[in-house]
């Protein structure tokens, strides 16, 4: 093998492990999701409003998590900042929309349209969080700044929102 294509297996490597850095979480992510909607659903309280604020509170997280890494997947491609946080909007909305669809074929669950709603706050608080409340708190404390860097990748310049 010649030194030229030596680099370009090299530069393609390099490439490919950045694409599955950027993308694998969230495919990972995505991927718990779908399982978790594959079981049957159980009571988390005996109390109605109890079971119904763990379950509500879990979509919200598990959306807002999908989100942030849809945002940190799609922040690489080039796509205005703005425009990466409304795609990764959309893609969660669109994604708990078809969750919904996955568990009208699952024993036990019921797909309900209010569920989409939690996502859709959940994946709405992860944009707000990353464009608003993240780039306050990074410089006062570490786990900010890494949660940051996580999110926006290594950046030595502010760049707008």
């Amino acid at each position: 093998m010649n030194l030229r294509t030596e680099e370009r297996m090299n530069i393609k490597t390099k490439e490919l492990k950045k694409l599955l850095n950027r993308w694998l979480p969230f495919l990972i992510w995505a991927t718990v999701i779908f399982l978790f909607s594959s079981y049957p659903t159980t009571r988390a309280s005996e109390i109605h409003w109890k079971d119904f604020i763990v379950k509500k509170t879990a979509h919200i997280i598990e959306y807002a998590i999908l989100t942030t890494l849809c945002y940190r997947a799609l922040k690489t491609s080039g796509i205005e900042k703005k425009k990466v946080g409304y795609y990764s909007i959309f893609f969660s909305i669109f994604y708990g929309l078809t969750d919904e669809f996955h568990q009208s074929f699952t024993p036990g669950r019921d797909p309900q349209l209010r569920d989409v709603f939690f996502d859709t706050i959940g994946a709405v608080l992860s944009i707000y969080y990353i464009w608003n409340l993240l780039p306050q708190h990074q410089k006062s404390n570490k786990l900010f700044s890494r949660i940051h860097t996580f999110v926006n990748g290594n950046q030595t310049k502010k760049s707008k929102v």
